[in-house]
């Protein structure tokens, strides 16, 4: 056996249990330390019951970041808007409890278990579902799922580009017009089928769509700066790192620090976030979700078209040059 053979050998013998190591890591450890860090949370009620009720909360070092309202209309708003999970009430007869399922029902569950536990002896919390999560999917499980699915089509889509050998722009059409296609089929999926998502039709698609297209575009990106290689390195970036740091099926204040921030920054985070914002939320906190991608889709698309311009790769000095056979006379 040739010595190169045995590098091959010795390189996939070590590189298998790598990437099985390195995909355990990310999707094992965020779900095993999930707690809540700085979880944004309203507050409502007079001064001194609310006072107290916020000093109660903040024991709980660094788990909620409070914000002030000052009736539950305005709370209500503020939950809607997405600017905070839920809120709570202070009465007389114990604190009231806002949610929003739809924000995601693990941090739903959460809230509630951790007003209960502020309660008084024997108090009953009222539960009011602000922005409901769909009865075809109460728990969130499908939204959640889908994320995945949508990085393994932006993956592919970049890596048909790069080695089908589209450069320029046909690559960028390539890629434009399977985004176009997947939002389109996915949100016919999702809405019109099955029902787990209830937002504005087009809107849906146009966040799947643009999902997809950052994500390919990353990887097409990549490949073109880097080669071939990047088609590997984008996609681990995606699905090794980009989905499990998502949070989208808990949230990304759930999330060990600084995973979260660095999935909210990254293409499946922001378009879960995009997605739930859009199919729930009629579109509120979706601008932060929108400007990410859009940043990835442009820097990913413009290094396809600087790879574009570049002459293309010439065989190696001392290779064996091409025969073809002479004209007959």
């Amino acid at each position: 056996m040739s010595t190169t053979s045995n590098r091959r050998l010795v390189g996939v013998v070590l590189l298998v249990p790598l990437v099985v190591t390195l995909a355990l890591w990310a999707f094992a450890w965020p779900a095993a330390r999930m707690a809540p860090h700085d979880l944004p949370l309203g507050v409502v009620g007079s001064a001194p019951a609310a006072d107290r009720l916020q000093e109660r909360l903040e024991q709980r070092d660094g788990a909620f970041e409070i914000h002030r309202y000052g009736s539950e209309a305005a709370a209500r708003t503020a939950i809607e808007d997405r600017a905070v999970y839920g809120a709570v009430v202070a009465t007389a007869h114990g604190p009231e409890l806002l949610t929003a399922s739809a924000a995601g029902p693990v941090v739903a569950q959460l809230l509630r278990d951790a007003v209960a536990a502020q309660a008084p002896d024997g108090a009953t919390v009222r539960v009011t579902d602000v922005v409901a999560a769909p009865a075809s999917d109460p728990r969130g499980s499908v939204l959640g799922a889908s994320i995945l699915p949508l990085a393994i089509a932006g993956v592919v889509a970049g890596a048909a580009v790069t080695l089908m050998g589209l450069r320029g722009g046909r690559a960028v059409a390539a890629l434009l017009g399977v985004a176009a296609l997947v939002g389109i089929v996915a949100a016919a999926l999702t809405d019109s089928w099955l029902g787990v998502i209830t937002g504005d039709w087009w809107s849906e698609a146009g966040a799947l769509g643009l999902t997809v297209l950052a994500i390919g575009a990353a990887v097409a990106g990549l490949a073109a700066v880097i080669g071939t290689p990047g088609v590997g390195l984008g996609s681990l970036l995606m699905v090794l790192v980009g989905n499990p740091f998502s949070g989208v099926t808990s949230a990304p204040e759930l999330l060990p620090r600084p995973v979260g921030t660095i999935g909210g920054w990254m293409p499946p985070g922001a378009g879960g976030s995009l997605l739930r914002s859009v199919a729930f939320f009629d579109g509120g906190a979706a601008g932060r979700a929108v400007l990410v991608l859009t940043l990835w889709a442009a820097l990913g698309l413009t290094a396809v078209l600087i790879g574009g311009r570049r002459p293309p790769a010439t065989p190696p000095s001392g290779a064996e040059p091409v025969r073809r056979p002479a004209l007959a006379g």
